[in-house]
Formats: structure tokens, sequence, C-alpha cells
């Protein structure tokens, strides 16, 4: 069950970090709020999932999760460009993330 929150904590990681991106300075409402429910949000389940997984290793997936998916979610929606070098690193990091659920 920790990993599956700390999964969800990792997607509402992405989110929030495109919020962030999307509310000009905390200048526009609606990002604004979805930045601040997610962060709450993505903590608590870190912070859950963190009962029962080894910081360190809780700490790098949940990071691993949004950092990839914030990434990937930029470059479909075109806000960054996307090559086959920048994929297959994104690849290579939800790998290692991968790796750390099965070295666990």
């Amino acid at each position: 069950m920790a990993w599956i929150v700390l999964l969800v904590s990792g997607i509402l990681e992405a989110v929030w970090a495109t919020a962030l991106g999307r509310s000009a300075g905390f200048t526009r409402l609606t990002p604004t709020v979805v930045f601040a429910v997610a962060l709450v949000l993505s903590m608590i389940g870190l912070a859950v999932a963190m009962r029962s997984i080894p910081t360190g290793t809780a700490y790098a997936v949940w990071v691993g999760i949004g950092a990839s998916l914030t990434v990937a979610y930029a470059m479909i929606t075109g806000a960054e460009t996307a090559s086959l070098l920048r994929i297959a690193l994104i690849v290579g990091l939800v790998g290692c993330v991968i790796g750390l659920k099965l070295a666990h």
C-alpha cells in the first residue's frame, strides 16, 4: 500500500510542478490553487509512504516519478522540445525508479 501511496504522491508532484509553472508567479488563481492542493496532498502522501519505505528510497522514487512525468507532459504539450536523447534519458530515469522499487 505504501508504494501505491508513493506513486500517487509522485504523480501529484508532477501536477503541482506543472501548476506552479502555469501560476505566473502566483498571479493566476486557478493554477495557484491547484499547486497548493496538489503540494499538500503530495507531501502528505510522501510522509505516509515514508512510514514503511526508507527515506532515501521513498524520496528518490517520488522525485523520479514527478520529474519524469513533468518533463514528459511538457514535451507532449509542446512546452518543451522532445528529442530522442531526452526521451531516452527519461526512460533511464524511470528504469532507475523501478530498480529502486525492485531492490527494496
